[in-house]
């Protein structure tokens, strides 16, 4: 009897004769490539699955040169993975993307001046084939090494700064702000406060710049607050906007988990949401619907971002340009406001 060892493995050859198709062709499946029909890339994957092949990841970096891999770089505090589900959201539909081109996604967190020197290091290295830059500040020095490494790279938002060779995947951050400022005016709310992100990042600083704008004549400079993006940050927010105008009937905070913040303020206070005070939200990440109340939230299209980011990436990565996306957001509507 033949031992486990001994069985010959299925080849790229293979799965040409039983997909009844070049091993070319099977090669630019397994490769993510483009140029193959909609019946050959399933009659590949038929085959693959009949045969047993799995991908020589080591073989197939020897011949190409590539790593199979890319970077999901994040540059903030560790503790924003878990605390704010939108970077896992964005990581969950980056893995899933990747792992349909048989490639894999590699975790990297920058937020010290080692951390980034050690991320800078391995990436020129070429551990990663390309990067997405998940979020960026604009005194963080990262991004301006990887371009200046020639590192492919695609940012999630625009980035602050020139960074016009940069292909972005992003959503209208200003019109965004807008839309909910205006919702909350034709509720009949007069004295909206913001609660939105640092200002050297684009959702703090573009977000704040759409409320004012819709606020127009009403905007109320005492009635802005800027911190992190966390619930900590939020509910202090909240606390020093109530102490400087108890009579806030409304706040739009720039992110769900400082709206969570937000409310937990004002319950201490002894308002209730929406009876007392209303609350908006934005990124619907899950965190809004399952809110008690169900925030009223700008829902970006995390499935959509994370996709298109990656396949930019690999464009970028092939030698293919790619401009940048700017994708719709959507206002839901709940119990918050």
């Amino acid at each position: 009897m033949a031992s486990p060892d001994s069985v010959r493995k299925p080849t790229i050859r293979d799965v040409a004769r039983v997909a009844g198709v070049s091993h070319g062709t099977v090669s630019r499946v397994i490769n993510g490539g483009h140029w193959v029909s909609p019946e050959a890339r399933t009659a590949v994957e038929e085959a693959i699955a009949r045969t047993g092949y799995t991908v020589s990841h080591a073989a197939r970096s020897l011949a190409t040169g590539r790593a199979n891999s890319v970077a999901f770089l994040l540059t903030e505090p560790h503790h924003l993975l878990f605390s704010d589900p939108t970077f896992a959201l964005l990581l969950r539909g980056a893995t899933e993307t990747l792992a349909q081109r048989s490639m894999t996604l590699v975790l990297l967190v920058a937020d010290t001046a080692a951390e980034r020197a050690n991320i800078e290091h391995y990436v020129r290295a070429g551990h990663v084939d390309g990067v997405l830059l998940i979020s960026s500040h604009e005194s963080n020095p990262l991004l301006a090494s990887l371009i200046a490494a020639g590192i492919p790279t695609v940012c999630s938002g625009v980035p602050l700064g020139d960074r016009a060779h940069v292909p972005t995947v992003s959503v209208d951050e200003e019109g965004s702000a807008r839309e909910m400022t205006r919702y909350l005016m034709t509720r009949g709310y007069r004295k909206i406060a913001v609660i939105t992100g640092p200002d050297d990042t684009p959702g703090g600083r573009f977000r704040l710049i759409g409320f004012r704008e819709e606020m127009g004549d009403g905007f109320d400079p005492d009635l802005v607050e800027q911190d992190v993006y966390s619930s900590e940050a939020g509910a202090a927010a909240m606390t020093r906007l109530l102490e400087r105008a108890p009579d806030i009937d409304a706040v739009f905070a720039a992110s769900d988990v400082m709206a969570v913040g937000a409310i937990a303020a004002i319950r201490r206070a002894g308002k209730r949401v929406p009876e007392d005070i209303a609350v908006a939200g934005f990124d619907d990440s899950g965190l809004a619907e399952t809110h008690d109340p169900p925030l009223t939230t700008m829902r970006q299209p995390w499935a959509d971002i994370s996709r298109t980011m990656v396949d930019m990436v690999l464009d970028v990565i092939s030698g293919t340009p790619r401009e940048s996306v700017v994708l719709p957001t959507t206002l839901v509507v709940r119990e918050s406001a």
